[in-house]
């Protein structure tokens, strides 16, 4: 662990400092939305724009470093992130928020593609996995320390755009001014998206719907804590919760999903998931509930994404494993752009409690089609699968690829063993 922090600090404390300026860009937009007197609709759309611009930076910036280079493609969208950041107070206005999160997504996407191959340049086979796993935990850290920044300032001010602003500037300081070799940069040839639901129709429908869940908690969740009438504070500790759940809870459920049938533990994870959904949605009313619902549901969908990963990869020969990588975070991403905006749509109809109810919807309808498939051919083998890596949601493909080739590296050498 220290051979990895000794080699990867200053990136990993530049993630840091990013994610807490992406966590509290986040919260603090769906506060102040309130505020400006947005509506619900209003809102989903500015949310859903941030993956948007997510989903076409994640393919579109392996080009950008192709032709200028690792170093000035993370400086540029890192500025570009600085003064979308001190913009959103300037035109308070739901066309103008939904253009800068398109612009904040894909410039986020691009520097997380960018870390990321660093960050995998940096590893080597003995200390990949560590690297991976610090990598979530400061991401994680990064998105809960925001929460707790909310309650510096007035979110109808300045000052709270300012904070992550300038996080975000001094971020790149210590990655740029680093030692650190510009990596070489590959290109995998992807598989279809045929092709990937042929192999594993489970990981498919499964991305999907776990990115509409994702995108639901990171986008809508501080848009939910204001349309319910809770204080800042309530709202920061509501959305955290949701994060500090998903890191505490990661590494068991890995644990447990290198020692079963994955179907199985999909199934019933999504189920807490449906189950927390439901509390929140009949006991919003009691702030108590309210963050037990948000812990269980944090807790158990996100670690999902890593499980569907884990899982498909079962089905996967090994050359293929980096090629489907990038079709997953696709399909990830359509459903990330939906979920806020199905959403909003449902909390205009019917409240509030149309926050919860839609991820219960989605999760309960992933706890059917995980027992369908159960019945449509066999698990393969305990011992024939890979191990599981933690990845988080917002990830880029190249984490994915990242922790597929720990995936690999540790079979193989458990094969020799």
């Amino acid at each position: 662990m220290f051979q990895v922090l000794s080699g990867a600090w200053a990136l990993l404390l530049g993630m840091m400092l990013l994610q807490v300026g992406n966590g509290m860009q986040g919260t603090l937009l769906g506060i102040r939305g309130a505020l400006e007197g947005f509506s619900t609709y209003e809102m989903s759309v500015v949310m859903s724009s941030y993956f948007v611009g997510f989903l076409f930076g994640s393919r579109m910036a392996p080009e950008m470093i192709r032709r200028v280079g690792h170093v000035r493609v993370f400086a540029a969208l890192g500025s570009m992130i600085s003064a979308v950041l001190i913009l959103y107070p300037t035109i308070a206005e739901p066309w103008a928020w939904a253009v800068g999160r398109v612009l904040i997504g894909f410039c986020f996407s691009g520097v997380y593609v960018t870390a990321e191959s660093w960050l995998n340049n940096a590893a080597t086979n003995e200390t990949r996995g560590k690297a991976l796993s610090l990598y979530m935990i400061v991401q994680m850290i990064g998105i809960v320390s925001a929460q707790g920044l909310m309650v510096l300032a007035d979110p109808s001010g300045y000052v709270l755009f300012v904070i992550p602003s300038v996080l975000v500037s001094l971020a790149f300081a210590p990655i740029l001014l680093s030692v650190s070799p510009t990596p070489a940069f590959g290109s995998t040839k992807p598989l279809t998206l045929k092709q990937i639901m042929k192999i594993s129709p489970l990981g498919c429908v499964g991305m999907l719907l776990t990115g509409g869940v994702f995108a639901a908690q990171f986008g809508m969740s501080a848009v939910y804590g204001a349309e319910a009438g809770l204080s800042v504070g309530q709202i920061s500790a509501f959305v955290a919760s949701f994060y500090v759940a998903a890191m505490l809870v990661q590494y068991p459920l890995g644990w447990l999903s290198d020692r079963m049938d994955r179907r199985k533990l999909i199934a019933g994870v999504s189920l807490v998931t449906g189950g927390g959904a439901m509390i929140g949605m009949l006991f919003g009313d009691n702030y108590w509930m309210l963050l037990t619902a948000a812990f269980l549901v944090g807790g158990s969908s996100n670690p999902l994404y890593s499980l569907l990963i884990a899982y498909t990869n079962d089905f996967l020969e090994h050359d293929d494993m980096a090629a489907a990588a990038g079709g997953m975070v696709f399909i990830n991403g359509l459903g990330a752009i939906a979920g806020p905006l199905m959403v909003g749509w449902m909390m205009s109809q019917i409240g509030t409690g149309g926050f919860f109810l839609y991820i219960a919807v989605l999760m309960f309808a992933m706890v059917l089609y995980a027992l369908y498939r159960m019945t449509q051919r066999a698990a393969p083998s305990v011992r024939d699968t890979d191990r599981y890596m933690p990845v988080s949601p917002s990830a880029s493909p190249m984490a994915v690829e990242f922790a597929q080739e720990f995936a690999i590296e540790s079979s193989q050498e458990a094969k020799r063993e």
